[in-house]
């Protein structure tokens, strides 16, 4: 509300109290002409008078047959008189009157106009007051902890408005200050409480600490707001300015020249002005936030209230509770009949997994005596080289016998040549048994170097004339791999022999073939990479594009099943078998065995335990 020249609060202070002084006796007709406006008295009943003199003065003038009143009450008390019918119109602040409206029907019929710069719906905030110079409080958070001041609970401008920004903030008034102190109307009460340290912060409404010259000096305003076309310090958003409303006994055509009566009031001639209702929905969306006033229930809902509120929600909740039992009846019955065939198709696909496992490790094993089928010549050859020397030796000890040349030495030689030789010919014959045996599938934490090396000792004991086989290395010491080591040697030995077979005919520097283990980059990051290379006369277009196709072959007497079935061992140990036709620029072909690193023993268990997830 403005505030008014004082000699106008002054006279308008007399004449409301000889109005009141005035002997007069109570008929029905002067009950029937009397008009009683109830007012928030926010700053005590000799403000109210001087503040809303220019009403009654009005109303006087322009209703000659009526008595027109002023009732200056506090919140209980205007909520009090208007339920009770002893006031016809009520003005307050935002706050109280969308209570008052959502309890007792009160229709606002007009807003108080500030006047310019301030607007109707962006007048009113709060401004939370501090002495001035009090470094410790700079901004709203800086208030938790703190005793504060307000006029009430209920207040809008003094309590409300703040506690919406605050609760912006995470902040409970009720429960984060060190002491919330309630000094009642009026509002001056709380600048006198923070001058005699009674409290470290107070809560006005905006624009009542400009209106004082030692008031400015004294305070400061904390957290204040940018606000365009706004005059005063406000701690908080804006809100409408107080509305003139009437109540539901309230005569309509009284409030009809009552609102006539008011719209033609100009602040020029009668110090206030009043305009068209302004829109409230601020105030109610504030209350919602809060969930105070008529949005309470939203705090502690109770069933009947829930009931009444939400009875058609609850109806369509029941209805559709009622159907999903008798769907859901229905569905168990369909479970229970497909149960049985469920089962039976489970029965049916274990079976036929392990068929399927079944004819794999077959494929497997078929394809290792395949290799070995393509080998047997020259196996042959070669176990003949042992065994021709054991002969040998063992003649030799036969003549040395016969001719008495027989001596302790000679004896332990051939001895000792006739067993190094069987040795190497139960290893020759010992590592093909390995290789050729049918057995499950298993897993082995295995070094790639150690396999590599076997499955070259394998392939080179089963040639009588093997090509030269290079092994670089350059894993770390720790590099393990999990793999079934059968399965792996079988690809080896795939490869070597492949790479033996295309250069077989070529010079002996084009035999030679290259082995290289390094760890892979890039997309191959984490694995470990096994290359075989040959430097025979390469693959055309064709077979490139073939090559892993079942029943495929370059060779006349081959199958077409080695490298389809080595990769699909690769892939069964999640890795890759690729073919790199022109590494190195020069001829021949490179086969990539890639497969994916174990974790090491001395790895965290965290790492160990990824490494277990991505398996």
């Amino acid at each position: 509300m403005p505030a008014y020249p004082g000699v106008r609060r002054l006279l308008g202070a007399v004449l409301f109290l000889l109005a009141a002084l005035a002997p007069a006796r109570a008929t029905p007709a002067d009950d029937a002409a009397a008009v009683r406006i109830g007012v928030l008295a926010f700053l005590g009943t000799e403000a109210a008078i001087g503040e809303w003199s220019p009403v009654l003065r009005r109303l006087q003038a322009a209703l000659p047959g009526h008595t027109v009143s002023l009732v200056q009450l506090d919140h209980r008390g205007l909520r009090d008189a208007a339920a009770a019918g002893e006031i016809d119109f009520l003005i307050t602040n935002p706050g109280h009157y969308v209570e008052l409206e959502a309890e007792l029907g009160a229709s606002r019929i007009l807003t108080l106009d500030p006047g310019p710069p301030r607007a109707p719906e962006r007048s009113i905030g709060s401004a939370v007051i501090v002495k001035a110079g009090n470094g410790a409080l700079r901004t709203l958070a800086d208030l938790r902890g703190r005793r504060v001041a307000v006029v009430s609970t209920e207040g809008f401008g003094g309590f409300q408005t703040i506690w919406r920004e605050l609760a912006a903030q995470g902040i409970d008034p009720q429960r984060d200050f060190a002491e919330l102190k309630v000094v009642g109307l009026p509002m001056t009460g709380v600048f006198e409480a923070v001058a005699r340290g009674e409290a470290d912060a107070g809560i006005v409404r905006s624009c009542l600490l400009e209106s004082r010259a030692e008031w400015r000096t004294a305070f400061t305003v904390l957290g204040a707001r940018s606000e365009p076309d706004f005059p005063c310090a406000t701690s908080t958003r804006l809100y409408p300015d107080w509305p003139l409303a009437t109540l539901r006994h309230t005569p309509p055509a009284l409030a009809k020249e009552v609102t006539l009566a008011l719209l033609a009031m100009s602040a020029a001639r009668d110090g206030m002005e009043w305009a068209v209702p302004a829109d409230y929905q601020a105030v109610h969306e504030m209350f919602r936030e809060l969930q105070i006033g008529p949005y309470a229930y939203l705090r502690e809902p109770t069933l009947m209230v829930l009931a009444e509120r939400y009875w058609r929600w609850i109806a369509a909740f029941a209805l559709l509770l009622a159907a999903w039992i008798l769907y859901t009846v229905r569905v168990e019955h369909l479970v229970h009949a497909r149960t049985a065939e469920l089962r039976a198709a489970l029965a049916a696909r274990e079976a036929l997994e392990l068929r399927i496992r079944a004819n794999q490790e077959q494929a497997d094993h078929l394809a290792r005596l395949s290799v070995l089928g393509e080998l047997s010549g020259t196996l042959a050859h070669e176990l003949n080289q042992p065994l021709a020397t054991i002969a040998n030796y063992a003649h030799s000890l036969i003549r040395r016998s016969d001719n008495g040349r027989l001596t302790d030495d000679a004896v332990r030689e051939a001895s000792g040549e006739i067993a190094g030789q069987a040795d190497r010919a139960a290893g020759i014959l010992g590592r093909i048994r390995g290789f050729a045996k049918k057995r499950a599938a298993v897993r082995e934490r295995v070094a790639p170097g150690a396999l590599v090396v076997e499955a070259v000792a394998l392939f080179r004991g089963m040639l009588a004339n093997a090509p030269e086989v290079s092994v670089d290395d350059t894993l770390p010491a720790d590099a393990i791999v999990e793999v079934d080591p059968l399965q792996i040697q079988q690809v080896l030995l795939n490869l070597l022999k492949n790479g033996y077979d295309a250069a077989r005919g070529l010079p002996p520097e084009r035999q030679r073939l290259t082995v290289r283990i390094d760890e892979g980059k890039g997309d191959s990051a984490g694995h470990a990479r096994i290359a075989v290379r040959d430097h025979g006369s390469g693959l055309d277009a064709t077979a490139r594009e073939r090559l892993f196709e079942p029943f495929f072959t370059t060779k006349a007497d081959g199958l077409g099943l080695g490298l389809s079935i080595c990769r699909t061992i690769a892939e069964a140990h999640r890795g890759r078998l690729t073919v790199d036709e022109d590494a190195g620029g020069e001829p021949g072909c490179e086969f990539i065995l890639s497969l994916p690193l174990a974790p090491s023993a001395s790895e965290p268990p965290e790492c160990r335990s990824d490494h277990a997830a991505d398996r």
